[in-house]
């Protein structure tokens, strides 16, 4: 009798052992697919960001590319100098309109201020502008205000500026090398610093959403390697 119990008390416990390391293993497993099932909507909605990040970098590259980089790139006034102020005087009044409510529109009136300088100290005598706008504006005065109903507020504002160009007689300036256009631009609307700053932002966003893709596909590779791993060491 003794010797009949040994042996089936021995393939108790081994079933025992047996049953016991398979319900850590069914653990083992489920908490893995829990991990699994838990991770994944996560890369999801990593990789959907970094998606959306990356299509709106390149809605803002095009749309700065049809106004900003367009306009920057079209402009001739390419070369920057430095301009003495010969003449600052304001010459006559010119006519603008300003919105006065529904379908009303009323004249104002603003001083018109002409500005000559000399380019670079040379014999080239060119008339200066404020900027681009300015320029397409008005072909003969510096500076074309925002027209309003207040007549005397835009005369004071341009006696100011003529003032100003008096007073500082060496203004930096841009001009056309080719000589196409003679008048002068005292600023550029969109110069490298603008179109620098521009394109900053929608840059920083392609390179955010592109890290974010590369991590999560990394992610991804490394715990499919940790499988695989685990797979030939048991």
């Amino acid at each position: 009798m003794f010797f009949l119990a040994g042996p089936r008390s021995t393939g108790s416990s081994g079933n025992e052992r047996r049953s016991i390391y398979q319900k850590f293993r069914e653990v083992d497993l489920l908490d893995k697919k829990k991990t699994v099932t838990a991770l994944k909507p996560g890369e999801d909605r990593a990789i959907l960001l970094g998606l959306g990040m990356i299509l709106s970098a390149v809605m803002m590259y095009f749309v700065l590319g049809i106004t900003i980089l367009r306009s920057y790139a079209d402009s001739v006034w390419t070369e920057e100098g430095v301009c003495v102020v010969l003449n600052s005087t304001v010459t006559a009044d010119m006519n603008c309109s300003y919105n006065c409510g529904s379908d009303c529109w009323r004249v104002s009136r603003y001083p018109c201020l002409q500005v000559y300088v000399s380019v670079n100290n040379t014999s080239r005598v060119s008339r200066l502008s404020h900027n681009e706008e300015s320029q397409d504006t008005s072909s003969e005065c510096f500076y074309v205000p925002r027209c309003q109903k207040d007549s005397l507020a835009m005369h004071a504002m341009i006696m100011n500026i003529s003032e100003r160009l008096k007073a500082n007689t060496q203004v930096p300036c841009y001009y056309d090398p080719s000589e196409q256009q003679e008048a002068v631009l005292l600023t550029r609307l969109y110069d490298h610093g603008v179109v620098f700053h521009s394109l900053l932002w929608p840059s920083c966003m392609l390179t955010g959403g592109t890290l974010i893709i590369m991590m999560v596909k990394l992610t991804q590779y490394l715990s499919r390697l940790c499988e695989e791993i685990g797979k030939i060491k048991r």
